[in-house]
């Protein structure tokens, strides 16, 4: 079963651009991806996701209902050996203090670097 990457993010264009910087890694079969738009459907996709091996979630901070601040120790709670790496245009010193005092891996800022992100999940796939 190939290792999933659940992306969380409310902007209609994140799937699109997501899946155009890692169409090869996904057709090469290295890991899925699959996209939910809410906090309260990233939770559902989690505890769904228990049979999967769910390699990273990559979560927004700012999205309406559940943000991804709130989302982030449900999700820890819910699957701690899973990392989280929050995303963010706006990468101030609290929302990064939050999100690392929260248990995120990292905090990445928009326009994301992609790069920085495919060697976050090639070091992933080889541990």
């Amino acid at each position: 079963m190939k290792p999933l990457i659940l992306v969380v993010d409310d902007e209609p264009d994140v799937e699109d651009l997501f899946r155009q910087q890692f169409r090869r890694d996904i057709r090469a079969g290295r890991f899925t991806m699959e996209f939910v738009k809410s906090g309260d459907s990233a939770l559902k996709k989690i505890g769904d996701a228990n049979a999967v091996p769910l390699m990273l979630i990559l979560s927004d901070v700012n999205m309406p209902g559940m943000s991804g601040l709130e989302l982030l120790p449900k999700a820890k709670a819910s699957r701690p050996d899973v990392p989280v790496i929050m995303i963010t245009a706006y990468g101030d010193g609290d929302t990064r203090r939050i999100a690392l005092e929260g248990g995120a891996e990292a905090l990445l800022t928009k326009p994301i670097d992609f790069t920085a992100l495919r060697s976050e999940i090639d070091g992933r796939l080889k541990a």
